[in-house]
């Protein structure tokens, strides 16, 4: 079980997009997104939710502008955080997509076949490449074009992907290659086989998402069962997990995710036992209190948290920093026991030591030689 002997999911070969300071697709790390719910006219309740998510590891934030006066506070929001790659979330006027291209937006959400007239998309899709910004189709279950719905009779895979295709059409049309897409349905076999369908079809890269997937526990369920399937085959260029929740949460789910299929990397990896009767402490308790400890490091570290002598030790030895219960508690240190602590110091000695690790690996690195 050692830690090392990671599993490579071999990706998806896809074109590679810029949006702001983060490339989606070509084999780039996969992002984590999520999108405001705040009212994009509050300027400072947007900034700071946006804030909030990128200390929870958001590498793109989507902001909606339904409005003119939505673009002009957009513009306001990028101002105060420039450095997040911000989507505008654009759906039927055009000009609220020419205005958050203006207002600084580093990527259009906005579905072509939409938005009306050909000059219509002519005058976006110049927009767009004026200000050197991809363009995301977002096709979605619940609002497919009236004709595909009578063809279908329901939403389905196909009918997604045809969707799909019609949009991108309309954007090769005016020579545009610079997209994303999105296939998103609350049914997650919908979603999967829309996905791998598109995924054959395409070489752009995809956003993945399950819709409308739930509340907090539930809709996190969903989208690790949906979208895992799909990042396991390798498809999949950016992720938003969908929670009737906080959008912190929605990046912390997306994050979780990523890790425990080994594609990315953030923060300290905490392995814990369900915990039972033989521990001999309360490790619900200890790892809920060390979750909250270690929330801002985002610096790579496995940590076990064992209750007993069972598995203990084996998962000890194989984590940075690891404890196995017993009287006293045995804490390992890379592979070999370090020290003994006592249930009252338990999780106060397990801080100090994580820390130190991180402490010791920054200066270490601080040292190597550069240009090597």
């Amino acid at each position: 079980m050692a830690m090392t002997h990671h599993h490579q999911i071999p990706r998806r070969v896809s074109r590679a997009l810029r949006v702001g300071r983060v490339t989606v697709g070509g084999g780039a790390p996969v992002a984590v997104q999520t999108m405001t719910n705040t009212d994009t006219e509050d300027v400072a309740a947007t900034v700071a939710q946006i804030r909030s998510c990128v200390k929870a590891g958001a590498d793109i934030v989507r902001v909606s502008v339904p409005t003119l006066k939505a673009a002009e506070a957009f513009r306001e929001i990028k101002r105060e955080v420039g450095y997040v790659p911000l989507v505008a979330d654009i759906h039927f006027n055009y000009k609220c997509a020419l205005a958050a291209a203006e207002a600084g937006a580093d990527c259009l959400r906005i579905n072509p076949g939409n938005i009306g007239s050909d000059r219509k998309v002519s005058e976006v899709v110049a927009c767009a490449k004026h200000h050197g910004i991809p363009i995301r189709i977002g096709v979605n279950a619940g609002s497919l074009e009236a004709d595909l719905q009578e063809k279908y009779g329901e939403p389905n895979a196909d009918a997604l992907v045809e969707s799909a295709l019609r949009h991108i059409e309309i954007l090769k049309r005016h020579s545009f290659e610079d997209f994303k897409v999105s296939l998103k349905a609350s049914e997650i076999f919908m979603t999967v086989f829309a996905y791998r369908k598109l995924a054959a079809l395409i070489d752009q890269p995809l956003h993945l998402g399950i819709t409308e997937a739930g509340g907090a526990r539930a809709g996190a369920v969903k989208s690790a069962a949906g979208l895992g399937m799909l990042l396991a085959e390798g498809i999949g260029d950016t992720i938003r997990i969908s929670l009737a929740a906080d959008p912190v949460e929605e990046v912390k789910v997306g994050w979780d995710l990523l890790k425990c299929l080994h594609l990315r990397n953030r923060g300290i990896n905490l392995v814990a036992c369900p915990s039972c009767s033989r521990q001999n402490f309360d490790v619900i308790k200890a790892v809920t209190e060390l979750e909250s400890r270690f929330d801002e490091i985002d610096e790579p570290l496995d940590v076990a948290v064992i209750g007993c002598v069972v598995n203990g030790p084996g998962e000890a030895r194989e984590a940075a920093i690891g404890v196995a219960g017993g009287y006293p508690n045995s804490i390992f240190v890379d592979g070999k026991i370090a020290h003994k602590a006592h249930n009252d110091e338990l999780v106060d000695l397990l801080e100090k030591l994580v820390r130190e690790k991180i402490a010791a690996r920054r200066t270490a690195r601080a040292a190597e030689p550069t240009g090597a």
